[in-house]
């Protein structure tokens, strides 16, 4: 998710309590320390320093880098006893082979060792590379200009510092690590005779080792890193091992990367505030009607239902990118589900909970509310999948209280799901089933953030791992990984339930599911579709949206965004950023619907707007919230929004 808007706020000043963290280590140091012996005065007749003698000034320097590299390995030292002390309490927690990779990897490695000819070629191949290296760097120290052996590829930017390549050191270091994740990787991508599943998990696997040891997380092998410590007399690195402390005790011994600065943002004042009404709320979620912009506006109202992974403000981060704000400005009356962050009391809500009190009874308050007998909805993400889960069911029993349906990122066929995929082997979800069960019956929200976080590694943790560690920095004030660190709790009957009949068993696409004694068909839904997907979109990828869409029964219309899962979906028309690809067909594969689609630059919201409109019935007096059938109970955001984790 690194592919958002930027940020709006200003970086914040240092912290007091890290501040007096300092102070408390460095007096500890300092009193621990021998006294240092003064500088012997230089001759008056000896214009130039004698060689191997020290100045006053290098004196005091190398003094206090030293001091400040205990003052950073004493603090480390200490998180790290405190975190391992935490750990020893739930040795149960800890695990081998979390990923439960192993057999995968020995299947692969196997086919590998069954094939040693291409082993052998592999080898060669890597030895030839790195021959080509010495050889060039050899002819670099000589004088000649040449052209890498490798570079980082198009986006990569861990190798941005200009030494990784006007240093011969460093660019030795970065293309001998190219050479070698690239060889690894590719040795695994190219095996052949493994299930399509079991290669993808280590593929997965291997790419997430080779970032691991990518020469830019070690402040041994990052210039930038190094350059900062020096420059800084090594207090980058005291800051860097404060934050490292932080974010051990934040975590409860388990290390919680800060992407941001948390307490820059505040739900309902600066993040989260297009106006409007909480006007119905059950155990499982509220629902916001939001003033309207307009003097008038179309009859059916737009119900929307966001994942409840997240929490609903990703749809109005701020007023220049809000598509709720945007969509009421477009003549539209919005009603959103804010979800309910669920504790243990929830643990047994079920997805045909989320089903009847969420889309059934959303439906009906906001029908009721707009003094109307449909609505028009979306389903972005998951809550997609559950929103095209329930107009089967309704299609089932002739309910037509659904006018239009529109998904944003959402998958029906699994088949092709994205890397979520990886985690939802049986043996994983065991394990899944007894973390949930120790913490009575939930999954935390940072385990769901660190699994998403794992999607994108590079991005969502070395970048700050870099950042907040060796450089000593601050992350930035950004509202997007404000919001992507909000994550929910999930209930584990709901959550298991999703994971084994969507991601594992695909029942829903295969027509194999069941919701409420009643057997679901895609191809029953006659109910009008837009689908949109994004084409880097790594969580609900664009091939798997597309394989969706064609199950529906009725008229749909499929479109591409360019960018990724958030920043595909939230793109206002204002940025003019991206583009999108729309195509009246609907050809059996991706690659035929993109072959005839036509590129249009900039957001896919007109495109979108355009269509609903023509579904949204005639233009009525806009609708105050605080007038409609339910009494307001609280204004918007409302409460169950604030709830953390």
């Amino acid at each position: 998710m690194s592919d958002q808007t930027e940020a709006p706020a200003k970086a914040k000043g240092k912290k007091k309590s890290k501040a007096d963290k300092a102070e408390k280590a460095a007096a500890k140091v300092v009193q621990a320390a021998p006294p240092a012996k003064p500088a012997a005065p230089e001759p008056a007749a000896a214009p130039a320093q004698p060689i191997g003698q020290l100045s006053t000034e290098q004196h005091d320097m190398l003094e206090k880098l030293s001091s400040n590299l205990a003052r950073a390995a004493l603090t480390a030292q200490g998180a790290i006893a405190e975190a391992a002390l935490r750990q020893a309490e739930r040795p149960a927690g800890l695990q081998t082979d979390p990923f439960h990779v192993a057999p995968a990897l020995t299947d692969v490695m196997g086919r590998l060792m069954s094939q040693p000819d291409r082993l052998v070629r592999a080898q060669a191949d890597l030895f030839q590379r790195y021959l080509e290296l010495w050889q060039t760097a050899a002819r670099r120290a000589g004088g000649e200009a040449v052209e890498p052996v490798v570079s980082p590829e198009k986006g990569d930017k861990r190798f941005n510092d200009p030494d990784w390549v006007e240093n011969p050191v460093f660019d030795v270091i970065k293309q001998s690590y190219l050479l070698t994740s690239n060889w690894l990787n590719g040795l695994v991508s190219d095996v052949e005779g493994v299930e399509p599943l079991t290669k993808r998990r280590v593929e997965f696997f291997m790419k997430m080792l080779t970032d691991a040891f990518a020469p830019s997380n070690f402040l041994a092998s990052n210039p930038a890193a190094l350059r900062e410590a020096m420059e800084s007399r090594g207090e980058s690195l005291v800051r860097g091992m404060q934050n490292f402390a932080e974010d051990l005790a934040r975590g409860g011994g388990q290390l919680a990367i800060s992407q941001t600065d948390y307490e820059m943002f505040k739900i309902g004042e600066n993040v989260a505030t297009a106006p409007g009404k909480v006007i119905f709320q059950n155990e499982i979620l509220q629902l916001l009607q939001f003033d309207p912009s307009t003097e008038q506006v179309h009859e059916i109202p737009l119900l929307i239902f966001p994942p409840w992974i997240n929490k609903f403000y990703i749809l109005d981060l701020r007023v220049e990118n809000s598509m709720i704000r945007w969509l009421t400005s477009q003549g539209f009356t919005v009603f959103v589900a804010s979800w309910v962050n669920p504790d243990v009391e929830l643990a047994n809500k079920t997805f045909e909970d989320y089903m009847r009190q969420g889309i059934y009874e959303a439906t009906e308050a906001a029908m009721a509310q707009a003094g109307v007998d449909r609505v028009n909805t979306v389903g972005y993400c998951i809550g997609g999948t559950l929103l095209a889960s329930t107009l089967a069911h309704m299609a089932a029993r002739n309910d037509q209280r659904i006018s239009s349906a529109t998904f944003f990122a959402a998958q029906q066929d699994f088949a092709e799901a994205g890397d979520l995929l990886i985690f939802t082997n049986e043996d994983w979800l065991q394990d899944l089933e007894q973390r949930m069960d120790a913490a009575g019956g939930v999954l935390s929200g940072q385990a769901m953030a660190e699994t998403f976080n794992a999607l994108r590694a590079n991005d969502l943790i070395w970048s700050f791992f870099v950042n907040n560690y060796l450089m000593g920095k601050e992350p930035k004030p950004f509202d997007l990984l404000f919001w992507n660190s909000d994550q929910t709790r999930m209930p584990k009957a709901l959550h298991l339930f999703y994971l084994r009949k969507f991601y594992g068993e695909n029942a829903l696409a295969k027509g194999e599911l069941t919701l409420d004694n009643v057997r679901l068909n895609l191809g029953d839904v006659k109910t009008p579709v837009y689908v949109q997907s994004s084409k880097e979109d790594h969580i609900a990828p664009a091939r798997s949206v597309y394989r969706g869409a064609r199950l529906f029964g009725g008229p749909v219309t499929f479109t591409m965004a360019g960018s990724g899962h958030i920043a595909g979906v939230i793109n206002a028309p204002v940025a003019k950023k991206y583009q999108h690809w729309t195509n009246s067909d609907l050809p059996p594969t991706l690659e035929e619907w993109a072959a005839g689609a036509v590129e249009t630059p900039g957001s896919w919201w007109p495109h979108w707007a355009e269509w609903l409109r023509a579904k949204s019935g005639k233009l009525v007096p806009a609708r105050d919230p605080a007038k409609g059938k339910y009494p307001p109970i609280e204004d918007a955001p409302g409460s169950y929004v604030k709830v953390k984790s």
